[in-house]
């Protein structure tokens, strides 16, 4: 018998991003086919085997679908047939698997997209989140002089 990883979802008005919660894994296999329909499986670190099916909200463009896959999750980019907001994850109405959440750290209303569409491009970098590399060691301590003079 198979188990469900937990799967974070978010979406820009182009790419649905799918984030699988699964470390370690082995074996994986992701299918993306134009009708929405999205399909996962792997081995987990004791071997069982971990496996889901998602008819997605829309149509798809499989060739255009990217999956990166880190140390402790997997992270797919779905490319949208068409470009524009699903108003759900699922093309079914009934309230989505408890495995299935929104993924707020990558999540984009409509209205700010302009703005943070790089965020999710840099998703390797999301364990270095607040950490600038111009950024100087005092940054952020403006009044560090003035209580020095007290």
């Amino acid at each position: 018998m198979s188990r469900h990883p937990e799967v974070l979802w978010a979406q820009r008005s182009d790419k649905v991003y799918l984030t699988i919660s699964l470390p370690d894994a082995k074996d994986i296999s992701v299918k993306c086919e134009p009708q929405g329909i999205f399909g996962f499986s792997a081995v987990g670190v004791q071997g069982e085997l971990f496996d889901f099916s998602l008819e997605l909200f829309g149509k798809t463009l499989p060739e255009k679908c990217k999956t990166k896959v880190g140390l402790r999750n997997i992270i797919c980019s779905v490319q949208k047939e068409e470009k524009g907001w699903w108003k759900r994850l699922l093309k079914s109405e009934e309230k989505p698997a408890p495995y299935i959440k929104v993924d707020w750290n990558k999540w984009c209303d409509e209205d700010d997209e302009g703005s943070n569409s790089d965020l999710a491009s840099n998703d390797d970098d999301a364990e270095h989140v607040g950490q600038n590399d111009e950024s100087s060691d005092d940054e952020g301590m403006l009044y560090l002089p003035d209580l020095e003079k007290l």
